[in-house]
């Protein structure tokens, strides 16, 4: 088994090789092989992408289950949505350094955010309550800041406590950080199966 393996690291050594330094005159080629020296002796290196191993989840009741797959599915639910926000965000700041005064910026602030009320406020209707709360760690997550804190700065802090307080009557908060070691770790994992393709639809 030894042998065979040291035999397939020279084979590979020797594929991976580089042409340089041609002499115009004698047309020399020198053959470089991508090795390190360590203690007068030279070992092959090789850069390798870096691999995430998850594997399958297993557990010890139904009920686990059945909690685990209901994550899945609201993670599934309002990622999509999250990503959107973070577009229509970066998209509105950035049409927002190209007007010329405070007046226009807050004229398209206020138009968008009717555009948004009223292109968002069905979808929103139709998430479950935990869904919602989902959505507003993720956003946090895309854009490195809270629901609460990206209201107070395109529309102000006195809209920004209105929507707080309007999140406050289900249970929820816009300033909910994203903890994706902690608290959130599971909820990381999941995104990174489904970036990944590695999770089935779930409807």
């Amino acid at each position: 088994m030894k042998r065979t393996v040291l035999i397939l690291l020279a084979l590979i050594a020797g594929a991976i090789v580089a042409i340089a330094d041609i002499d115009d005159e004698r047309q020399k080629q020198i053959i470089v092989a991508l090795s390190t020296v360590y203690e007068n002796d030279t070992i092959p290196s090789f850069n390798l992408m870096e691999v995430n191993i998850i594997g399958k989840r297993y557990f010890t009741t139904k009920r686990k289950q059945r909690k685990y797959d209901k994550l899945v599915r609201d993670v599934m639910k309002a990622y999509p949505y999250s990503k959107e926000i973070k577009s229509v965000l970066v998209e509105t700041y950035l049409y927002l350094q190209n007007l010329p005064d405070d007046d226009a910026r807050q004229k398209h602030l206020e138009k968008v955010e009717k555009g948004v009320w009223n292109q968002y406020l069905p979808v929103m209707k139709k998430l479950t309550l935990s869904q919602g709360k989902i959505l507003i760690k993720l956003i946090d997550r895309e854009c490195n800041q809270t629901g609460y804190e990206l209201i107070s700065a395109f529309i102000g802090k006195f809209r920004a406590n209105f929507y707080q307080v309007f999140a406050s009557l289900f249970g929820a908060t816009l300033k909910k950080e994203y903890d994706p070691t902690g608290a959130d770790a599971e909820i990381e994992e999941i995104i990174y199966l489904i970036e990944n393709d590695m999770l089935e639809l779930i409807p």
